[in-house]
Order: structure tokens, then C-alpha cells, then sequence
């Protein structure tokens, strides 16, 4: 009975079964049939035609695609109550994926065939699934006629994802060109992409997935510019961008002020232990201690990165009268110049700096630049601070670093698992990320939501170059004409 009760739920959250009344969802559930796969067994395979709705009653199902060299990638796991195949109750079409038992896993199927000569003999749910599909097809084109009459009273149309409030207000508010954007507040996904379907751009931020599978998505939907509001790229696929004829700008120096001042916020937070005092104080608790820090004057700074950035922290730490340890690809001269600045090498900076900051972009050569190794090297209670990519940080290396205390504090804006998490309200729910809620657990890690960035001049620059950018593309620049675009051979 629990299992019969749990698949009429289950039904009733397919979108063209929601409203069927009680006896329409008990024929549906009469009908479907209960399959059970091994593991690695093959459930559906990409471009088999598809002939039935499935829903995952146990067990877990990988969801593999072909990229374009013919190999398989894991864009996805379904678990228990997650379904698909809908539209193959109704339409013949292939399936646009792969999908492969991981252990045991138990299916309810309803197949097409079942399910057209249950609407033949049944007028009413016919009917009833009749009338929800009109009602959707009105809405649709209720939908369709607003976007055409956009279509005449603005510019250029701007599908923006992951918009939250604030870049909605600035964005609005510096739309000197009247193009017309459209606030999407989830982020661009394979699922997501449909939700550009007419607009010739797509802005995006920097959890949105702009990968291989998404960006053939787009191009189907007829984007021909993705406009980042960021200067990292390391979420785009630009050679699938380029095989697709689609355009990539950036933000490359939005306001490198902005970023720099908030890793020496966390670094003076984290020594004065400012945020244990203020929930001390604010408990009636005004005794010092555990509450002694050090003075940053004398001290060395590991500086990893001096572009705009890394320059603009190396200028504040200097009045600060810090020694500075600098590392960068391509030293700056000027930098070389300045009194109490010296570029060297990793080891060095690892065996000397009492802080370690980063403000490399994330690459393959810097993933995982702080790892076991690099951190055992580093003085006894260093503290690292990293407002760049979170993929430069090892977690689970730092981790174990604080817990033995060869790390004795961490700074962090960014996090290598980011995504599901940062930009989000999670505060009533659970955080099942185990690596993330350990370093939230220690008393000297300082963790901010990918904020370095927020300040208002950085959100002003951020729109304005975005705006620049998407007039050169209206102007018929493309790819390398761009002044701000990437390419495969920069990517």
C-alpha cells in the first residue's frame, strides 16, 4: 500500500498528470509496471527511440552523453522520484541520453503503447489531459506574444541567469541602450538552457555550466554571445564555443580594489579574531581571552599573482610595512622596483611567508597549487587566505593542515564545490556537503559566499563593460574583434 500511495505522488508530479482527478491516477498506477536492473545494466540508450515515462523508485541511474569525439560523460545521477520520458507517451522521438543502472535499481515504467489504449477507453482522462495541454498551449502563447511585442519596443534581447536582486537594480539601472533583459534567477544548466530559446545573448556568472552540452544547447536556441559579468572563463568550454560560431566576452578588471580589500579584510578579521569578539560581546561576554592576534606590521606576505589584483593587495600590505614575497608568471617591473617587494620562487615563499595569499586565476598548472605537499612545506600556523578560483586550494589538504595546526588559519571567498551552495539561501535547510560544513566547523576558517566582488563600484563596472561588450557584438565584431572576447588559443 505505501508503494501504491507513493506512485500516485509520484504520477501526480509529471507535469501533464498533476491535475487528474483520484480514478485517472489509479489507472495510471494500475499500468505501470515495476523493472528491475543490475548493475551497469543499460537502461536506455542516446538515440534509441523513446516509448515510455520511467520514474526511479530505488537505486541510482548515471545519465552519460556522447560529446563530440563519440565519448561517453556523466552529466548526471537520478535517484529515487526522479522520472523522464514524458513526452514519449504522446510524441516518437530519441533519447538525448544514455542511462545506466549504478547498483540495483528498481524503475516504475508506463509505456506508450499502454498508456494510448488506456486514453482510448478512457474518454474522461483523455479529456482531462486535453484540457490541461490547452490551458499550457494559451499560457505559451500568451508568453510567446509578450516576448514579440519586446521583440518592437526594445534593442538587442539579454537572457541574464543567475540574477539576483542586485545585479537585476544595477543592471537596470545601466541599460543606457535599452536592451531588453530578461532576469532569470536560476543558473544556466543543460535543463536551464531552454529558457534562452529568441534571445541572441546570454549573460552569465560564474557557477553558471557553460559547457560542451550546453553551449550546442544554446546555439539550438539561437544565442550567438555569451556575456560573462566576470573575468574567470574556466566555466565556458571555448572551443565548443568556437565550433558553435558563438562569441565569448568577459569582464577581465571589473574593480581589482574591491577583491584585494576584502582578502585583507579576512586576513585582519582572522588575526584579531574580530568575529569571535563580536559574538562574544554581543553574548555579554567581554573577557580577551583566546582573543590574541599578531601585529601584520613585519611580517611576510606570500603574495601568489600580481596582476590588478594581486597589485592592488601588494600596495596595501606594503603600507601596512609588510615584507612582501611575490610569484607571478610574468613579474612586473615596476613591482620588482618597489622597497620591502621581492619575486622568487614557490618553495621559498612557502618556507618564508607567515600569510599566504592568492590571486591567480584558476588553470591547470594553478589547480590544486595548495596542496598536501605545498602545505607542508609552509611555516607552522600559516595563514592562507584565497579570494581567486577555490580549485586552488586542495580542501581536504587544508583540512587535515588545520587540524594538525600547520595551518593556522584560513580565509576563504571561494570554495572548490561552490556552486550548489554560494549565491543561495540555505539557511533553513540541511548542508550535505560534509567537506564544506568540517571548514565551516573550525573556529580559524573565515568562509564568505563569494562576495570579494560586491561593492558598488565593482557591480557599476562589472554592468558597464558587459554593456561595452554586447555593443561591439551589436556592431558586428565577433571572436578575436572583440576587445574583451576569448579565445581557444587565451582559454
Amino acid at each position: 500500500m505505501a508503494d501504491k500511495n507513493l506512485l500516485k505522488e509520484l504520477l501526480k508530479r509529471v507535469e501533464c498528470f498533476s491535475e487528474l482527478d483520484k480514478a485517472s491516477l489509479a489507472l495510471l498506477e494500475e499500468k505501470t509496471q515495476l523493472q528491475s536492473f543490475d548493475p551497469a545494466d543499460v537502461i536506455f540508450s542516446e538515440g534509441e527511440r523513446g516509448d515510455r515515462l520511467y520514474i526511479v523508485k530505488s537505486g541510482e541511474v548515471r545519465v552519460f552523453k556522447k560529446d563530440e569525439r563519440g565519448n561517453r560523460v556523466e552529466i548526471d545521477a537520478l535517484g529515487p522520484g526522479d522520472f523522464g520520458g514524458a513526452t514519449s507517451l504522446f510524441l516518437d522521438e530519441p533519447r538525448s541520453a544514455t542511462l545506466e543502472a549504478r547498483g540495483r535499481v528498481e524503475l516504475w515504467v508506463l509505456d506508450r503503447v499502454t498508456f494510448q489504449r488506456l486514453l482510448e477507453s478512457n474518454s474522461a482522462m483523455a479529456k482531462a489531459l486535453l484540457t490541461f495541454m490547452s490551458r499550457h498551449a494559451r499560457k505559451e502563447s500568451t508568453i510567446l506574444a509578450k516576448l514579440q511585442s519586446l521583440d518592437r519596443e526594445t534593442g538587442l534581447k539579454v537572457a541574464v541567469f543567475d540574477a539576483k536582486t542586485y545585479t537585476q537594480r544595477i543592471l537596470e539601472a545601466r541599460n543606457k541602450r535599452d536592451y531588453g533583459l530578461t532576469f532569470f534567477d536560476h543558473r544556466l544548466t543543460f535543463d536551464t538552457a531552454s529558457s534562452a530559446m529568441g534571445y541572441k545573448v546570454a549573460c552569465v556568472f560564474v557557477n553558471d555550466t557553460v559547457d560542451a552540452f550546453v553551449v550546442e544547447r544554446l546555439k539550438e536556441m539561437g544565442v550567438e554571445l555569451i556575456a560573462l559579468r566576470c573575468a574567470g572563463y574556466n566555466n565556458v568550454d571555448i572551443a565548443a564555443c568556437e565550433r558553435c560560431g558563438i562569441s565569448v566576452v568577459r569582464v577581465p578588471a571589473y574593480s581589482p580594489h574591491s577583491v584585494a580589500e576584502h582578502s585583507i579584510a579576512l586576513m585582519m578579521a582572522l588575526n584579531r579574531r574580530i568575529y569571535r569578539a563580536y559574538n562574544r560581546v554581543r553574548e555579554g561576554n567581554f573577557a580577551l581571552d583566546g582573543l590574541v592576534g599578531f601585529e601584520i606590521h613585519g611580517k611576510t606576505v606570500g603574495v601568489i599573482g600580481t596582476g590588478r589584483i594581486g597589485r592592488c593587495a601588494v600596495e596595501v600590505l606594503l603600507g601596512f610595512g609588510c615584507r612582501i614575497l611575490a610569484l607571478d608568471k610574468f613579474p612586473n617591473t615596476e613591482l620588482a622596483n618597489r622597497p620591502g617587494l621581492q619575486y622568487t620562487t614557490l618553495e621559498a615563499l612557502l618556507r618564508q611567508s607567515d600569510i599566504i595569499s592568492l590571486y591567480v586565476p584558476l588553470a591547470p598548472e594553478t589547480r590544486h597549487l595548495i596542496d598536501a605537499k605545498a602545505i607542508a612545506e609552509m611555516k607552522r600556523g600559516v595563514m592562507i587566505i584565497n579570494t581567486s578560483r577555490g580549485a586552488l586550494i586542495d580542501t581536504q589538504a587544508l583540512i587535515d593542515g588545520l587540524k594538525s595546526g600547520q595551518v593556522g588559519s584560513a580565509g576563504l571567498d571561494v570554495y572548490e564545490e561552490e556552486s550548489e551552495y554560494f549565491f543561495e539561501d540555505f539557511s533553513d535547510a540541511v548542508i550535505t556537503d560534509d567537506v564544506l560544513a568540517r571548514l565551516m566547523g573550525f573556529g580559524n576558517v573565515i568562509v564568505t559566499s563569494h562576495m570579494a566582488f560586491l561593492t558598488h563600484e565593482a557591480l557599476v563596472n562589472i554592468a558597464d563593460t558587459t554593456f561595452d561588450n554586447i555593443k561591439e557584438y551589436e556592431d558586428g565584431k565577433r571572436g578575436r574583434e572583440l576587445t574583451n572576447g576569448v579565445c581557444s588559443k587565451c582559454a
